[in-house]
């Protein structure tokens, strides 16, 4: 990426180009790639964790078209790459969801002939206004699965509880919450990664198992429960890596009588 859309400051690292940059793409600037190679010193395995997460993506929107669900909104969802939400469930009406005009300005780019298909720049922590906007795209009477992955762990506490809890009051049953949430693996060396992501535009707020297990309250947990990317549902279960944990990873759906 040579230049900066207007209103983009592109000496101030940004989340979602940073994780761009961990899964090779090329829409990320300078001072991405900077903080990036940073997290990478003390993290080597993040561009693992990155396409571990990508591959849950892939595997999670399987599981939920068949199912039967036929509406997504993706939250937080980045910069188009390979495998993305609308080409893996091309049945479905999906909705993707950032606040970073860069990633909505190349999803607009990308989805401009794709029927059923919307971009929405919108702040999650902004829940209302979200919830508002997206009444005028999918329909809330219906199924609506709503994926989380790798957003929570960059959201406080009081305002992702609080998404959650909203975005089940407002879902029908048979809905789904689909979440990847990184934890505190090394904490010798997780501060240095704190420091890293204060300064650019997004902190971490790393939980626990237990406080991700949170999120599910009003759902009920799908089979195999919360578990590390690689373990749910893998395509080889026997596959190198599927007990690496760099995070927790589940799908929730809400029961008919909630």
């Amino acid at each position: 990426m040579d230049s900066a859309p207007e209103g983009v400051d592109p000496n101030v690292p940004n989340v979602a180009r940073m994780y761009d940059y961990y899964l090779d793409g090329k829409d990320n600037f300078a001072v991405d790639r900077a903080a990036a190679e940073q997290i990478l010193e003390t993290f080597p395995h993040t561009k693992e964790g990155a396409r571990a997460n990508r591959a849950y993506l892939r595997r999670a929107v399987r599981h939920l078209v068949e199912s039967g669900v036929r509406q997504i909104v993706d939250l937080g969802a980045g910069l188009p790459t390979q495998g993305n939400t609308h080409e893996i469930a091309p049945e479905a009406r999906v909705v993707y969801v950032d606040n970073d005009p860069v990633v909505c300005a190349h999803g607009r780019a990308l989805l401009a002939r794709t029927d059923d298909v919307d971009v929405l720049q919108a702040d999650v922590r902004e829940t209302d206004a979200l919830l508002d906007k997206l009444g005028g795209l999918v329909d809330f009477d219906r199924p609506v699965a709503f994926l989380m992955l790798a957003i929570l762990h960059f959201i406080p506490d009081d305002f992702a509880y609080d998404l959650v809890a909203k975005v089940r009051k407002v879902s029908v049953p048979g809905s789904r919450l689909v979440i990847s949430h990184a934890v505190d693996a090394t904490p010798d060396t997780t501060p240095q990664a704190i420091e890293i992501y204060r300064r650019a535009t997004a902190a971490l707020s790393l939980r626990t198992r237990q406080e991700i297990l949170r999120f599910f309250d009003g759902y009920e947990l799908e089979a195999p429960g919360l578990t590390y990317p690689n373990g749910w549902r893998p395509d080889d279960p026997d596959a190198p890596g599927n007990g690496i944990t760099f995070g927790y990873v589940g799908v929730g759906r809400k029961p008919d009588n909630a």
